[in-house]
């Protein structure tokens, strides 16, 4: 209404919601204001079984602005293997000469042809990011020359 002027008051505590991430999970995050003041109360996502976050909190889905990544490079000529564990960001594979072959996770090794380049990869990271839940195994014999490239968020 044109010129009207007043004040809303309200005897009720403001609440406002965030479904945040910890280490372990997603929870909400309530906050209200009280007496004038700020308060935060955690709850699992049925919103009453009290909660306790577990590490850094974080907004869900949000990648880390410039997260650390480690990066690996071993380039094979004699016999043996290279294992790459569960959670790598990437892991390349470039062969040169004989026929390795690759196993994912444990599964059956398949033989990979000199010529041929393969590659595995995530593009998000962070905190709720991405990563390959496979391990690999490179295993060759002499006279196989290959190349693995990997990289891990630190």
């Amino acid at each position: 209404m044109s010129g009207t002027a007043g004040n809303v008051s309200s005897t009720r505590p403001d609440s406002e919601y965030e479904i945040l991430c910890d280490n372990v999970g997603s929870f909400i995050r309530r906050y209200t204001t009280e007496a004038g003041a700020p308060v935060t109360t955690d709850t699992a996502l049925d919103g009453q079984t009290p909660y306790v976050p577990s590490g850094p909190v974080v907004r869900c889905g949000l990648p880390v602005a410039n997260p650390q990544i480690d990066s690996t490079i071993q380039r094979q000529t004699a016999a043996g293997n290279i294992t790459i564990a569960v959670g790598a960001r990437s892991v390349t594979l470039v062969v040169y000469a004989g026929s390795p072959t690759v196993a994912l996770s444990g599964g059956t090794a398949v033989a990979v042809a000199a010529g041929t380049s393969l590659t595995w990869s995530v593009d998000a990271g962070g905190d709720s990011g991405e990563s390959l839940q496979d391990s690999f195994v490179f295993t060759w014999v002499a006279g196989a020359d290959f190349l693995v490239t990997s990289t891990r968020e630190l």
